[in-house]
C-alpha cells in the first residue's frame, strides 16, 4: 500500500509525545526541498514524557522497516506507516505530519 515519504521537516514523535529529529537524512534526495529520511537514519527524542514510571524516558529510536521499492543512497526510505523502535523503552515512533505529494511503497 502506497504512504507518503518521510522528510526532514515531518513531524514525528515517540509514543509518549517527546519531539523527534533525525540525526543524518539523506541530502541527495530533497521533498518538499528537504533531505529524505532513510531506514539508515537513526532519530534523537528530546522532551519524552514518559514519567511515574521506573522505565527511563525515550531518548533515541531507529527504523525497522522502509519502503520496499524505493532506496535513496541503497537504503529504503522511511513512510509513514514504517515502524521504529525506541530505545530504552521498545515503543515506536508516530509520523504526525508528513509531505502528501511524494508516496512509495
Amino acid at each position: 500500500m502506497p504512504a507518503p515519504i518521510l522528510h526532514l521537516g515531518a513531524t514525528v514523535t515517540c509514543m509518549h509525545a517527546g519531539p523527534a529529529t533525525p540525526l543524518t537524512p539523506f541530502p541527495r534526495v530533497l521533498l518538499s526541498g528537504q533531505p529524505v529520511v532513510t531506514q539508515a537514519t537513526p532519530y534523537a527524542i528530546a522532551g519524552c514524557a514518559l514519567t511515574g514510571t521506573p522505565n527511563p524516558p525515550c531518548v533515541s529510536a531507529q527504523w525497522v522497516s522502509g519502503a520496499v521499492r524505493v532506496l535513496a543512497g541503497g537504503a529504503p526510505v522511511v513512510l509513514q506507516i514504517s515502524q521504529a523502535v525506541c530505545v530504552p523503552t521498545g515503543t515506536g515512533l508516530l509520523p504526525l505530519v508528513v509531505q502528501p505529494r511524494v508516496m512509495a511503497t
